[in-house]
């Protein structure tokens, strides 16, 4: 049995990881900014036979809240970590006002990231335990309509293939997670969404990455041939497309 750190415990998609991995009787610890919403998921988290489930504080934005996670991570046995946070402005608002960058790539890549390099000598000590680290299919490839926040997520999966490497030596298993546009208030009200997927589908995916061991996902699968091209169209013809 294992105890999930889950950051940004309050996403959409987090929510739906919560009670799947208390169905599977593993512990959860939900952490996030809204303490009131963290708890009432615990609660249901504990209904469906989660060993542990508890609410903590947690901001990408605050250092004091990455250091009370490690605090707490220290008191556990083993642990395993999910981490869904992440913030994604429309381009057109961080281009009136570019001082929306900074928020946005400390959400979606350096506060985890910190986070899990604090996290990760426990890990290492434990010699077991799996980092779950949702990026984005926007990492991909820098596009017109979300490219600041493609490069946060790019820089994070960059982070975890490193974090992969180096905590598999000593037994941890690190999967990143590539999903696609989905079914989430961070998407509600945005047009032109293909294949927009449900928040269940992407947590069975994750689900089934862990238990396999799998290094790389994308979710739903439909992405990676979508993704295969995108890369591969030569920059002089990708610069002059809207996609």
């Amino acid at each position: 049995m294992t105890t999930w750190i889950i950051l940004g415990g309050t996403s959409t998609i987090a929510r739906v990881f919560a009670r799947s991995a208390a169905e599977r009787g593993e512990g959860v610890i939900l952490a996030g900014r809204d303490l009131d919403d963290l708890n009432a998921s615990a609660a249901d988290c504990a209904a469906r036979g989660a060993p542990v489930a508890e609410a903590v504080a947690f901001d990408a934005r605050d250092r004091k809240s990455i250091l009370g996670i490690v605090e707490r991570a220290r008191t556990l046995d083993a642990f395993s970590v999910a981490v869904f946070v992440g913030s994604m402005p429309p381009q057109d608002q961080i281009d009136a006002e570019p001082a929306l960058i900074e928020g946005t790539v400390t959400d979606s890549f350096t506060g985890p990231a910190e986070c899990l390099t604090r996290l990760a000598p426990l890990m290492e000590a434990h010699g077991k335990g799996t980092v779950v680290g949702v990026g984005s299919v926007a990492g991909d490839r820098g596009r017109v309509g979300n490219y600041v926040y493609g490069a946060a997520k790019a820089g994070f999966h960059a982070y975890l293939s490193g974090l992969r490497n180096r905590l598999g030596r000593k037994g941890v298993h690190v999967v990143t997670v590539k999903p696609g546009t989905v079914d989430t208030a961070m998407t509600w009200g945005l047009d032109k969404l293909p294949f927009l997927a449900q928040p269940d589908k992407i947590v069975s995916d994750i689900f089934r990455a862990v238990d396999r061991k799998r290094d790389v996902i994308y979710t739903p699968i439909i992405w990676w041939p979508v993704m295969t091209v995108i890369r591969a169209i030569p920059e002089r013809i990708f610069k002059k497309m809207s996609i």
